[in-house]
């Protein structure tokens, strides 16, 4: 019903990755697959931390989420579903406290590892946000620059991704034709920028679209343009911290 809005897409989404991740390390660990993945994977326990960091700062802002667009008082199955997505949250934050008390040294669970993990969630939240304000929106009025800022979320997003599977698989790196931390300085680069111009362009058109008044729903596409406009200054100061610790590890 109402969960095929994009804020309903992002809660099931993360309460689905929030059930395979937990069971596919739950499996590879009982059968001992993990000895078998050292030569690519060589930091079990780092990967495991940091899967289970990223599934509790997820399962936070889908419980979040869900409480503040879906939850009413008389809806016992939506109460219900908030109440197990707060449980799994309480049990994701146990088990990531639990594991950071062992002291995992890794990517994952380094600086410059945590700065990409929260830099991709920050996208993700930005561009659901997004992609949620654009729908309650009346079809005729989407201008190209809030449209472009969508964009530009979403790339960014894809090769943050890629960055991080590059700096997990270490066999990979082989394939590139220049050193990763090249890579990650260019790209640290074009991402200031790209969420600089985000920014401006985002508070231009979205709040002048406010004025024009098209939406279904006003209450919820002035939250969705904080919420992107406040996830595009935070993500650009994000990549500037992790763009002057790019050129300190030159």
């Amino acid at each position: 019903g109402r969960m095929v809005v994009p804020w309903g897409v992002w809660c099931e989404f993360v309460w689905v990755f929030c059930i395979i991740v937990p069971m596919v390390l739950l499996v590879v660990e009982s059968r001992k697959w993990h000895i078998l993945l050292a030569a690519f994977l060589p930091n079990w326990a780092d990967l495991t931390c940091g899967l289970t960091e990223v599934c509790g700062t997820m399962i936070i802002s889908a419980t979040v989420a869900f409480a503040v667009v879906f939850v009413c008082l008389t809806c016992i199955a939506d109460i219900l579903c908030f109440i197990f997505s707060l449980a799994a949250t309480v049990c994701f934050l146990i088990d990531s406290v639990k594991q950071k008390m062992t002291h995992p040294s890794g990517y994952m669970s380094s600086l410059r590892g945590s700065l990409r993990i929260l830099e991709a969630f920050v996208a993700c939240v930005t561009l659901t946000a997004a992609i949620d304000h654009f729908v309650r929106g009346e079809w005729f009025y989407k201008p190209f620059g809030m449209v472009l800022c969508a964009i530009i979320f979403g790339v960014c997003l894809l090769v943050n991704a890629v960055i991080i599977v590059l700096n997990l698989l270490k066999l990979l790196q082989c394939l590139l034709v220049f050193k990763l931390s090249l890579l990650e300085l260019v790209f640290n680069v074009v991402a200031v920028v790209l969420y600089l111009l985000a920014a401006i362009l985002w508070t231009v058109f979205a709040y002048r679209r406010y004025m024009y008044n098209p939406y279904t729903c006003i209450k919820c596409a002035f939250a969705d343009m904080n919420a992107v406009t406040v996830g595009s200054i935070l993500n650009l100061i994000l990549y500037t911290v992790d763009l002057n610790l790019s050129l300190k590890s030159l």
